[in-house]
């Protein structure tokens, strides 16, 4: 049962803030959530079941209608992006937040700040983390203030600097301190200390330290990600290396930008590892997990029902655009997707994409897909078998030449899984939904998770080939619906 009233989420669009919110309206909370663009949330699988107010934190009248019945709120902000001033813009926006907070009679602020020992050797950005939730506390509202180092889960910038780091680069010169001590958390874990403070009914502030179960090493972190997938990678310490030369090195070959990396880089000089285990008393329910477990779980979210509202966003903005492709990368997953307006019902379109594979072939450039299969049983994979089932219709687990069917969606959408050798997974989808009585939409997604450089190097490869065969496809599919609309309709 809820033991708390109205809760407000602020930074309901971050990484931690995105996970938190289901969290909560699965125990049953009223979640309202203070962002600054609604657009961001269009896509959140959450969004008709929270209230929202737009505004920003550091608009007066935005926080006092925002916290407006409120009985505890999150404080989920950072200024990391605003440049050399981020420190004072953080503890500004904190100290008017905690205000706005007394006034409107809030019972508890809880916020996620940065672990690490006080004193000169503290970073910029970690010392302001922990200013921030001194700041919070100045009001007099009970802060309940976690400290954590880096969240290991698919999302978060931490992780995802890892992540890229390993992928791409197979000998990495580092500074020294890549070597210190530290104590990751996962995501999970996190939100579990969260969501357990919600329970905490005293009126006094408090600092509590959270980590998983494992101290390791930056370095140890990055070669540990590396035996999961398969990888080797060197890392050279070097003495020279400033964490500003470090955060451009991480820009310049990683998704991750200088603004983000620099600060995050810099933390890495101290010693992050807890050393209060009053979380283990106070929330003794919550058992923290190691890292290899926590790598495991943020590796096993490379599968395209994770990306659902990546593919979403990318289509819209097709649409807003006129465009017909578009590719993303995010969370290590790379998302092309192609559109295209098809003169027919979704059900003409259904049976246009459900009759591929086999005798029916792949209607363009079947050179080139025979071409790859051969590569394939060059390595060793299972070549072109030439196979679908006799029926039209198809199933979960029926083969379909190199693709195995992995989900499907009668009358909407088919998920294919790509069975040749890949440096490596990926995916092939087609989806269509009626725009009116007249068209409909035909989309085509392709989902590639890239393994090490070479899986990237590969990727960009083929995709000139990928545009020839995907373009011609999908202009064929929507020809073949558009026939299949003309003899039903006659």
């Amino acid at each position: 049962m809820p033991t708390a009233g109205r809760i407000l989420v602020t930074g309901a669009t971050g990484y931690v803030g995105d996970c938190l919110v289901p969290r909560l309206l699965g125990r049953g909370y009223p979640v309202r959530v203070l962002v600054r663009d609604v657009d961001r949330l269009r896509h959140k699988s959450w969004r008709s079941q929270v209230e929202t107010f737009v505004g920003d934190v550091g608009e007066a009248k935005a926080l006092e209608t925002s916290l407006l019945g409120i009985d505890i709120a999150y404080y989920l902000i950072h200024s990391m992006t605003a440049g050399g001033r981020f420190a004072q813009r953080d503890v500004d926006l904190a100290t008017r937040f905690a205000r706005a907070a007394r006034a409107a009679g809030v019972r508890r602020i809880i916020y996620l700040g940065g672990l690490g020992e006080p004193g000169p050797a503290l970073s910029e950005h970690l010392r302001s983390r922990q200013e921030t939730g001194a700041a919070l506390a100045s009001a007099g509202v009970p802060v309940t203030e976690f400290r954590a180092a880096v969240i290991v889960g698919a999302g978060s910038i931490s992780f995802e600097m890892i992540r890229y780091l390993t992928e791409r680069i197979p000998l990495m010169i580092c500074p020294r301190w890549v070597f210190r001590r530290i104590q990751p958390i996962a995501i999970d874990d996190a939100l579990a200390y969260l969501v357990a403070a919600l329970d905490d009914r005293g009126d006094e502030s408090r600092i509590i330290e959270i980590g998983g179960a494992d101290i390791l090493t930056y370095g140890t972190m990055i070669k540990d990600y590396a035996r999961q997938r398969g990888l080797r990678r060197i890392l050279l310490p070097v003495p020279v290396l400033t964490p500003k030369l470090s955060s451009h090195w991480v820009h310049w070959t990683t998704p991750v930008v200088a603004a983000y990396a620099r600060p995050l880089i810099e933390g890495l000089r101290s010693e992050v590892v807890v050393g209060d285990d009053s979380a283990s008393h106070m929330f003794a329910n919550v058992h923290p997990i190691g890292y290899d477990e926590s790598l495991r779980r943020a590796l096993g979210e490379l599968q395209p029902e994770h990306f659902e509202q990546v593919a979403a966003s990318i289509r819209e903005q097709l649409v807003s655009t006129g465009g017909s492709r578009c590719v993303r990368t995010e969370r290590g997953m790379i998302v092309e997707v192609w559109r295209r307006t098809v003169r027919a019902r979704p059900e003409a379109v259904w049976i246009a994409f459900c009759r591929l594979g086999g005798a029916y072939g792949w209607l363009h450039m079947n050179w080139a897909w025979r071409l790859r299969a051969s590569l394939d049983r060059l390595v060793g994979g299972r070549s072109w078998r030439r196979s679908r089932p006799a029926r039209d219709t198809l199933r979960e687990g029926d083969l379909l030449d190199f693709f195995r069917v992995e989900a499907i969606e009668p009358g909407r959408s088919l998920l294919l899984r790509v069975e040749m050798k890949l440096p490596g997974a990926g995916w092939l989808q087609f989806e269509t939904r009626r725009l009116n009585e007249q068209t409909s939409e035909l989309t085509q997604t392709v989902f590639y998770a890239s393994r090490g450089l070479f899986g990237l190097l590969y990727w960009y490869l083929i995709c000139p080939v990928h545009r020839l065969i995907f373009a011609g496809l999908l202009k064929k599919l929507a020809a073949r619906a558009e026939a299949e609309e003309c003899r039903s309709s006659h």
